[in-house]
């Protein structure tokens, strides 16, 4: 039998008195020669992994025999940083005099040198096994004799020395890619030549350049990739309707945004006898026209999602498929996987069924007519689809259901909102809003829940592997924090470990429906959970509340759903899935299940920062004016504060406030004055000042009007002899 890395770990662990040599290990292991040979290049993959330390004399151990940890850096703009360890455990802080040889997100062991109370670890960098960054992103500074690179990621640390003779053209100022030649050291900062200028800084597509090459963003198709989407059909055949199901006759419609340009789900319902409703789920069946492993699939795994900007999209697939063939567009002929769901009257599900089909969308509606049509009533919208206005009302009081029944058994649901930015012709942010989120919203949503978790559902029970959604239950010390936290609003909440906590929580929110601290409490609560991701073993979705869960409705954005579209395809063919699929699936899932979720993250965090670069960019033309505003967070250096007129936070940063020393209340999340006893706490209103703005580290930092920077705080009284 060929030998595994647990199986190393494993026979290590039980040799923990000393090192071993490679010749120790082989023959305590007992393995055939052929499997003699697998095992040392599986070792020599271990040790380049971390997971083993290899030691002088060729002696093996594992880490944490040694004290020693191995994980990826995660570097602060201030120089010190923390290493995540890759089995788990509590972080180990390193000191910025020990982060001098090291850049943010490299692979690296980590000595500790100094364990604290309550478990907190302080170690030493000693080894880098794998650097995170071949390239930079930053704006060129010349001097007479050498430039310099400064990253645009502040946590990369020191300026990328360039030689005169490696600028490639690039002149002060200007935006560049460079490639790192050489790494920093104890004494010297990293080297390297530019290899790309993208343009001057402040230019709207030079931003977002810069953004996409800062988060490694995929962002122009292979011509080969290009080629095999231009080679598929723009219309459906009629031999792609074999073995399908003909769904033309229904009205089902889809429901997007009035920018959106690709429609990958379509709804429909249809009320029956005894209160039950019908609900069919259509999805792009994109899998169809794009088969594993050709040009096109191996780009949409690179990509792993599509990305969304304010002023554009960065599509997983070609827009030749995402917006044409794949794209359920009204009036014409489109291949769908379907998930058929029936309902009763309390939002039961009583029955599923899973099935490819042929459709044609009978409208394409906005989430604004849907709202004007359910909410409003508007008679001149409703007059364009009259034969439709009756099932969008069957869907209103469909998801309503489905909506309460989550809520019942404890699905959470954040009302936290997200910013819009309206942008002029110049791709300038003229308006920062807050999403509209509507019933037409709301909807949506519930349908893609109910056929995400159904699928989910199905092809577990049929033990079929599977890339699950899973979201993990928080932490106990989690939980313990934010109840002890909430009991200073007098709200209370009772924590018993079991299978009502979900259910307890959602209550909760419920409560705080309107009030001051809810937005604070709803971001607290978010902040204690564990991080969604996509998993090949099912641990159930805690948010959600849900046992099953898998994303399925989006293959033409996120590339889990297309292999969900795949495994769920070869289950419903014959007799089901074969054992040679199985066993493929179970050997590729794992590798998936961690790529998509780190594209997933990646793609996050560039829709954050080019979001937050915006919003700067917003308010730099608005230094010195005044607004009102909401505190919407407290930290021992400030408060934040949300402005009424626009949907923009910033800092009010503690040192500015010149009235009064101030202290920092954990257990209650608020500032107090030490001699006036001024409180700010969550929702308290201010009237605020914009001071400053930076674009560079993405920050906007407020001033209280009517304090000024300049005033000196009050004398601290001087003790009078005597006293204690």
């Amino acid at each position: 039998m060929a030998v595994t890395p647990l199986a190393i770990i494993a026979f290590l662990e039980s040799r923990a008195r000393r090192p071993l040599t490679l010749r120790d290990i082989l023959s305590g292991l007992e393995l055939s020669a052929s499997d003699r040979r697998a095992a040392k290049q599986l070792i020599e993959s271990m040790v380049h992994d971390g997971s083993l330390i290899q030691l002088k004399g060729d002696r093996f151990s594992l880490p944490r025999q040694l004290n020693l940890v191995t994980g990826r850096v995660s570097a602060h703009r201030d120089g010190y940083g923390f290493v995540a360890p890759a089995d788990g455990g509590a972080d180990v802080f390193v000191p910025a005099r020990f982060m001098r040889e090291v850049m943010h997100g490299d692979r690296v062991v980590v000595r500790v040198e100094r364990q604290g109370r309550g478990g907190s670890r302080e170690g030493r960098v000693v080894e880098v096994l794998e650097r995170a960054h071949t390239t930079l992103v930053g704006r060129f500074e010349g001097g007479e004799r050498l430039g310099f690179v400064v990253p645009v990621d502040p946590r990369l640390g020191a300026d990328l020395l360039i030689p005169a003779d490696a600028t490639g053209g690039a002149r002060p100022g200007e935006m560049v890619i460079a490639r790192i030649d050489v790494y920093p050291g104890k004494t010297r900062n990293p080297e390297g030549r530019i290899i790309e200028v993208l343009g001057p800084v402040g230019d709207p597509e030079v931003e977002v350049l810069t953004v996409i090459h800062q988060h490694g963003l995929p962002h122009r198709f292979a011509a080969a990739t290009l080629a095999a989407a231009e080679a598929v059909p723009e219309t459906v055949t009629a031999e792609e309707l074999a073995g399908r199901e003909d769904l033309r006759g229904l009205p089902l419609v889809t429901i997007d945004g009035v920018n959106a340009r690709d429609f990958d789900d379509a709804v429909a319902v249809r009320a029956e006898s005894g209160g039950r409703t019908r609900l069919w789920v259509a999805i792009a069946d994109v899998g169809h026209y794009v088969p594993a492993g050709s040009d096109l699939d191996r780009e949409a795994l690179e990509r792993g999602t599509s990305v969304y900007f304010p002023d554009r999209c960065i599509p997983m697939l070609p827009e030749r498929l995402s917006n044409g063939i794949c794209s359920l567009n009204p009036g014409v002929d489109r291949l769908v996987l379907v998930a058929e769901l029936l309902f009763d009257g309390q939002g039961v599900r009583l029955d599923s069924r899973f099935y490819p089909a042929v459709m044609r969308s009978a409208a394409r509606l906005t989430y604004g007519e849907v709202r004007d049509m359910l909410l409003h009533r508007e008679e001149a919208v409703i007059a364009r689809h009259p034969e439709l206005y009756p099932r969008l009302q069957e869907m209103a009081a469909l998801a309503e259901r489905l909506t309460a029944m989550r809520r019942q058994r404890g699905s959470l649901d954040f009302d936290l909102p997200e910013a819009e930015i309206i942008l002029n012709l110049k791709g300038e942010p003229e308006d920062v809003v807050r999403a509209e989120r509507t019933l037409a919203h709301r909807l949506i949503e519930e349908f893609m829940l109910a056929a995400n978790e159904a699928v989910a559902e199905f092809l577990s029970r049929r033990e079929v592997p599977l890339l699950y959604r899973i979201h993990e239950a928080p932490t106990l010390d989690k939980l313990i924090a934010f109840q002890q936290f909430v009991a200073h609003f007098n709200h209370g909440i009772l924590l018993d470990g079991g299978p009502g906590g979900a259910r307890r929580l959602q209550q909760l929110l419920a409560s705080l429906e309107g009030a001051p601290e809810e937005r604070m409490i709803n971001q607290l609560l978010l902040r204690s959970m564990k991080q969604a991701r996509y998993a090949e073993e099912n641990a159930g979705h805690f948010g959600l509340a849900a046992e099953y869960y898998c994303h399925f409705t989006s293959p033409i954005r996120r590339y889990p759903d297309l292999v969900v579209h795949r495994i769920l395809r070869q289950a419903l063919t014959g007799k089901g899935m074969t054992g040679r699929q199985r066993q493929r699936w179970q050997r590729e899932l794992p590798n998936l299940a961690e790529v998509t979720s780190q594209r997933e993250r990646r793609a996050m965090e560039a829709e954050r920062e080019i979001v937050a670069l915006k919003k700067a960019q917003f308010m730099e033309g608005k230094v010195g004016e005044e607004f009102a505003g909401l505190v919407s967070g407290v930290q021992p250096f400030g408060f934040f504060v949300e402005l009424r007129d626009y949907f923009v936070e910033g800092l009010v940063h503690i040192s500015s406030l010149g009235d009064d020393f101030y202290h920092y209340e954990e257990e209650r999340q608020r500032l107090v004055g030490s001699h006036r006893r001024r409180i700010f706490q969550v929702g308290e209103e201010v009237r605020v000042r914009v001071a400053k703005v930076s674009l560079e580290r993405r920050e906007i930092d407020f001033e209280l009007a009517g304090i000024g920077t300049a005033a000196r705080p009050p004398r601290r009284p001087r003790r009078r002899p005597g006293r204690k």
